[in-house]
């Protein structure tokens, strides 16, 4: 394999400030990061006692559902920090647990305002952002004001919301349409503003010309006798107070659960008193006849249906409606099932903005919005006890269950990596019979383990077969997905991976037997003439020899870089690393065992050593006391430590690559690491850093660290961004070349373009050259590919993943057989990026003789509020031959 990188540059856009809601107890440290910090006086006051346990719960869960970020207790405060969240409006609030009897107390910080009208404990936290940017604030928008009633249902004064757009004209001659908005079973009619944040999502609608200027008025519609309540109390009390309109084609009306069914049944009730009529997550009791079909199409313009995914509770219920009405003949529009969130505000936001754009205008587009599903019929979970858990449906929706040991607990959550960057969050369970069940999604495709927690004790899922041996209680399950990581860790075909075996041998040091995993490339020959390289990788503090098998994934992320062609075939071993002298027990036991029973290389530079954490640590402490004896380094999640009396000369002469990773803020190890940088940088020490790793001191970003890692190994040093040309002979006869035209100090791309949703970069990839001189008989029935990968870019601690980067690939010298690879999008446009290896060209039997000249457009795509900075990476391409 031959290879090449180019270094790649360029400078972003200055983001927008960040701004916290207010609530003391909530800070912000880093751009989309929110740190809760709890005073311990204020949780005894709020319980009444001392608490077991502190949590801030909010909607941060899969799918925006409730899920509880657990806080530890240092000192005076409770503190837990969650992120990088994704742009949105989060919910949240307070909770503590009393010990003995395991009771919830919700509770929000007291010198705050309340906010949710409905519910006193609840607060909210608008992350901004690209992906935020239709619900965020918009300057001089429109207004918010309460007016009462009489209500002739509730017996007494009732009040609404009314929300009016901006330049609102009392005076105006033409009234204004209106929109009528009901709640459901439980919420305030101020949720609407509070949590559906209205006038925002209209505000920009307006201001976007995507939305015609409308009063909307947020009905109480908490009342048996829905009807009367809309038409005989809200519908005239808004009349009196505003400009709006009393026909029926200027007046639109929808809610959320039991609003959306209070809608559709006036829509049978009172047939045209609104022309355009939104359910979502709504449902339909009552039947439809013909004659109503009929007469319903006749006097309306608009019925559209919103239901969430699959976690919504009136799924089945939207099954059934859309069953009815297509049954009955009645004309409606149908949305589509939301992908990504169930019975959420996230959900009916959403629902709200696609209704209110479609009112009172002409609008082309009548299908369901971009990425929804199709409902293709009802849904429905197995019956408890008879599958293995988790159960995850075709969506990567997930139901936990547990077995009836159960039956008698008090509190019961399912504790897992399912936070951004594979934090850990609780996600309550609800009692179901004698089991406690939870169903939460989409996931993202990813590898997860999860444990149940009942009351405050971590158990087992008895009902699932996979295991871990230091993590007794943990249980794995993986979610496969194309994209990386998740493709890295999901197995490869049968007989398409690499072996694993275990070594046994005898340390002097341990004074015991002990155990190494071993993995062998497909295909290992013991009998071949060249030794293999060895590549040694360290599990961390509390941790054996197993875990980067069983939890790491490490065989998996082997095997696939292996079939992509990534990686060089080696031999990794991972040992035991809790030793009292782990220098001695490598040198002396572990690896004299493995000479013994694998053909490896003793040349150091063909040996390579990582670890994370405590593993990270050992891996240094190799470094400083035995220089060279391995030329590649990586540390995961640890810190370098101090560099006095080390011999940095020594250090920077034998080791080819020293590279550097960390997780984000919420990886407490990330304050020394990034000094250990700084430190090492005024020592003189050559090493690479990978810059920010977002997740914790967990196994998602070590995932990550092995991924990026291992292609790395035993490869020319091409660090220095100087082209690189090397070649592979075949035999005497004929060569397979490539070669890069200078880039000189890298490749600049253009300056940042607003596309709206993103800032965009291009340039051009040098151009390479492939050069393919074997014969026949040497190339056999096969040709050649070229790949290129991204590395993550980088500034100031500042990352750009790879993801964000793709290109547009090009034949120069176009022949038959010799075809360009498939553009590779961005993760902007939901694509991969060149995180993982995308294909340049390739050249089968026909095409690959000869002269090949190939290019490419790069395209570096970011979202708007990226931090600025000066980001550089590296794009390594890579020739092999194919068979």
């Amino acid at each position: 394999m031959t290879a090449a990188a180019v270094g790649v540059g360029s400078l972003l856009a200055a983001p927008p400030a960040m701004a916290v809601d207010d609530d003391s107890w909530v800070s912000v440290p880093q751009d989309a990061y929110y740190r809760f910090s709890v005073p311990n006086a204020a949780v005894v006051t709020a319980v009444g006692s001392e608490a077991a346990m502190a949590a801030a719960e909010g909607s941060f869960g899969p799918g925006k559902t409730t899920a509880q970020l657990n806080m530890s207790r240092s000192g005076d405060n409770w503190t837990g920090t969650i992120g990088p969240l994704e742009p949105g409006l989060y919910s949240y609030r307070y909770k503590a647990t009393v010990g003995g009897s395991e009771a919830l107390v919700s509770f929000r910080n007291p010198g705050s305002p309340q906010e949710v009208t409905s519910d006193g404990s609840l607060k909210t936290i608008f992350v901004s952002g690209a992906e935020s940017a239709w619900m965020a604030d918009v300057p001089a928008g429109g207004a918010l004001q309460t007016i009462s009633y009489d209500s002739s249902t509730a017996g007494a004064e009732r009040s609404a919301l009314v929300w009016t757009p901006p330049s609102y004209d009392a005076d105006r001659a033409e009234p204004y349409p209106v929109l009528y908005l009901l709640g459901d079973a439980g919420q305030s009619y101020r949720e609407w503003a509070e949590l559906g944040r209205v006038g925002q999502i209209l505000d920009n609608l307006i201001v976007e010309g995507e939305a015609e200027p409308m009063v909307v008025v947020m009905g109480d519609g908490d009342t048996s006798e829905a009807r009367a309540e809309v038409l005989d109390n809200i519908v005239p009390a808004a009349r009196e107070d505003f400009n709006i309109s009393d026909e029926p084609a200027d007046q639109a009306i929808a809610g959320i659960g039991r609003g959306g069914s209070q809608a559709l049944n006036l829509l049978l009730t009172d047939t045209g008193e609104f022309s355009k009529v939104g359910s979502f997550s709504g449902s339909l009791v009552s039947s439809v006849g013909s004659a109503k079909a009929a007469q319903i199409n006749d006097a309306t313009d608009l019925i559209r249906l919103y239901v969430g995914n699959a976690t919504d509770k009136s799924y089945n219920q939207n099954v059934s409606l859309v069953q009815k009405l297509s049954a009955a003949g009645v004309e409606y529009e149908f949305d589509g099932v939301t992908a990504e969130t169930g019975g959420t505000w996230n959900t009916w936001r959403e629902n709200l903005r696609d209704f209110a754009s479609r009112l009172f205008r002409t609008v082309d587009d009548h299908g369901p919005s971009a990425g929804n599903l199709e409902l293709n019929g009802p849904t429905s979970l197995p019956a408890p006890g008879t599958t293995p858990t988790p159960f995850i449906d075709e969506n990567g929706i997930v139901t936990f269950e547990t077995g009836t040991e159960y039956a008698d607990a008090k509190n019961v959550t399912v504790w897992g990596n399912f936070a951004p960057g594979g934090s850990w969050l609780r996600v309550p369970m609800e009692k179901a019979g004698d089991r406690w069940r939870v169903t939460v999604g989409p996931m993202d495709a990813a590898f997860y383990y999860y444990k149940f927690i009942v009351d405050r004790v971590d158990k087992k899922d008895t009902g699932n077969p996979g295991a871990f041996t230091t993590e007794v209680n943990w249980s794995p399950f993986l979610i496969p997905g194309d994209t990386a990581p998740a493709r890295f860790l999901s197995d490869v075909p049968e007989g398409e991976g690499g072996a694993l075996n275990v070594l046994d041998y005898q340390s002097q040091v341990a004074a015991q037997q002990r155990s190494a995993y071993v993995w062998t490339p497909p295909g290992y020959d013991p009998e071949r003439a060249e030794a293999y390289p060895v590549f040694i990788l360290n599990h961390g503090g509390g941790q054996s020899w197993t875990d980067w098998v069983q939890s790491g994934r490490a065989k998996q992320i082997l095997d696939n870089h292996y079939r992509d062609g990534n990686l060089t075939p080696m031999v990794v071993i991972m040992p035991n690393g809790n030793v009292s002298d782990f220098n001695k027990e490598i040198r002396e036991n572990l690896m004299p065992a493995a000479e013994a029973a694998y053909h490896l290389s003793t040349d150091p530079s063909q040996r390579a050593m990582a670890g994370l954490s405590a593993g990270g640590a050992r891996t240094v402490g190799m470094l400083k006391a035995y220089p060279g004896d391995y030329s590649y380094i990586g540390v995961f999640s640890a810190g370098f430590g101090g560099t006095t009396g080390i011999d940095v000369a020594a250090i920077n002469a034998g080791t080819k690559v020293l590279r550097l990773y960390v997780g984000d803020i919420t990886d407490f190890v990330n304050p020394g690491a990034l000094t250990s940088v700084q430190q090492m940088e005024a020592a003189g020490i050559e090493f690479e850093f990978d810059g920010i790793t977002v997740g914790p001191h967990g196994w998602d970003p070590w995932q990550k660290n092995l991924i990026d890692f291992a292609p790395r190994l035993f490869k020319a040093d091409t660090s220095s961004g100087i082209p690189v040309e090397a070649t592979i002979p075949e035999a005497e006869n004929g060569v397979l070349a490539l070669t890069v035209a200078d880039f000189g100090d890298g490749v600049a791309v253009s300056a940042p373009e607003n596309a709206g949703d993103r800032l965009r970069m291009t340039g051009a990839l040098p151009e390479v050259t492939v050069t393919d001189s074997r014969t026949a008989q040497q190339a056999g029935l096969g040709g050649w590919a070229v790949s290129g990968q991204a590395d993550a870019f980088t500034s100031d601690g500042q990352t750009v993943e790879a993801e964000h980067f793709g290109w547009i690939p090009q034949v120069l010298t176009p022949r038959p057989g010799l075809s360009a690879g498939d553009p590779v999008l961005t993760v902007m446009d939901a694509g991969p990026g060149l995180a993982t290896p995308g294909e340049l060209a390739s050249a089968d039997r026909e095409g690959r003789f000869g002269t090949a000249k190939l290019g490419a457009e790069l395209r570096l795509e970011v979202p708007v509020d990226t931090q600025p900075g000066t980001y550089t990476g590296q794009v390594t391409i890579s020739l092999f031959p194919v068979d």
